[in-house]
């Protein structure tokens, strides 16, 4: 008799943080999630059901907490990972993006060559907040060269709307909502 898999109470590995990074804010904090090998496993396997739904080419992650999840998501769903960084962190040509942020700007790069051939990308990060980091990584890639296969986030803080920064169009799927 094959054994039944029981999913883990992955909330239960989600931090509350008060005041963090300054006050009013309520962070989430995934570091006890990444540090119990049940728990990230999990947190893979369901994010890997995503992954064969929408059938990407390739897994873009987003500096630095992206790189984390999607670099492991890519390694166990057999594709290949591409960094989505902060500028001057990649060697070579490089395509950029400028966006806004709620007090002034930042700029997000890939490798001019990470994207040929229209690769279909799923982006992957661990937190969608307002929307406009992974809305201008939408961008990016579209800029070098992939398709929008969709949005995956362990987090999304639904109060912050960010879903609405993001293409229509797009699938976007968190695996926990916070308010």
């Amino acid at each position: 008799m094959p054994l039944r898999h029981q999913a883990l109470d992955l909330e239960s590995f989600i931090r509350a943080i008060p005041d963090f990074p300054k006050p009013g804010i309520l962070f989430r904090d995934i570091s006890p999630l990444l540090k119990s090998p049940e728990a990230f496993a999990e947190a893979l396997r369901q994010l890997g059901a995503i992954c064969t739904e929408l059938q990407p080419d390739l897994i873009v992650g987003i500096e630095a907490r992206g790189f984390l999840v999607g670099a492991a998501l890519a390694q166990a769903q057999g594709l290949g990972f591409v960094p989505v960084r902060k500028p001057g962190k990649l060697p070579g040509d490089v395509i950029g993006i400028d966006y806004a942020l709620e007090y002034g700007t930042d700029r997000l790069e890939i490798q001019s060559d990470a994207l040929t051939d229209n690769p279909s990308v799923l982006i992957v990060d661990d937190l969608l907040a307002t929307g406009g980091t992974a809305a201008a990584t939408g961008e990016l890639v579209k800029r070098a060269g992939g398709r929008l296969a969709g949005f995956s986030f362990l987090i999304e803080l639904t109060g912050l709307q960010g879903r609405q920064a993001l293409p229509g169009d797009v699938p976007c799927q968190a695996l926990f909502g916070y308010s």
